[in-house]
């Protein structure tokens, strides 16, 4: 056996001391999900892409940069029966509660998982992207990402904003919690890893 894919959990990907499989738990959701990943995410062990993958039966999880070509995605887009939204701040982007579908389709949201800069260059990079529909979260969402830098105050970690985006368009906040409950419980493990000192000196004293 590979030492090192020994030292990795095969459900979630982080290391076993980490491991954030007995933080999930299932959530019964028929609202398709696609969380495209930049590549340079993929092992960070911060990442929070997969408590959503693992919570929900009907999400998507896709690995690249440029998804014009994306077979997987585009085929997913090509389905008649949901109409996808693109969860990003374009200029063009409305209020994800005024957000309804031009015919009568189930709604589907499509994250990207990446930092501000990773996910601008995924999204200028991605044609099939700039055609979709861009949806916004209420400006009073904001995310508890105690542990990893962000250039917005109160930036939202990609599973804080899956959570956002599912709650408004279920209108089911309490069904969605687990996936904030999960993202809290990877926080205050990697908190309590750290040597003593290291948290207060570089991310601020908790409240």
């Amino acid at each position: 056996m590979n030492k090192k894919a020994s030292r990795y959990c095969e459900q979630c990907g982080k290391a076993k001391k980490a491991c954030i499989c007995h933080l999930i738990t299932r959530i019964d959701s028929d609202i398709p999900v696609v969380v495209l990943q930049h590549s340079s995410e993929v092992n960070q062990p911060i990442g929070t892409a997969r408590i959503l993958s693992l919570s929900l039966p009907n999400c998507t999880l896709i690995v690249g940069e440029d998804f014009s070509s994306n077979e997987q995605l585009n085929s997913l887009l090509s389905k008649g029966d949901t109409e996808y939204a693109l969860l990003y701040p374009a200029e063009t982007a409305t209020p994800i509660n005024q957000w309804t579908p031009k015919e009568t389709k189930q709604q589907g949201i499509i994250l990207l998982d990446g930092t501000w800069r990773k996910a601008f260059k995924m999204y200028q990079l991605s044609n099939n992207l700039q055609a979709l529909p861009c949806v916004m979260l209420d400006e009073r969402a904001n995310g508890n990402y105690r542990i990893r830098k962000s250039p917005k105050e109160g930036g939202l970690s990609t599973v804080e904003a899956g959570f956002h985006a599912l709650a408004k368009l279920s209108g089911d906040t309490e069904r969605f919690t687990p996936l904030i409950d999960a993202f809290n419980g990877m926080i205050e493990f990697q908190i309590k890893q750290m040597p003593p000192g290291v948290f207060e000196r570089h991310y601020g004293k908790e409240s």
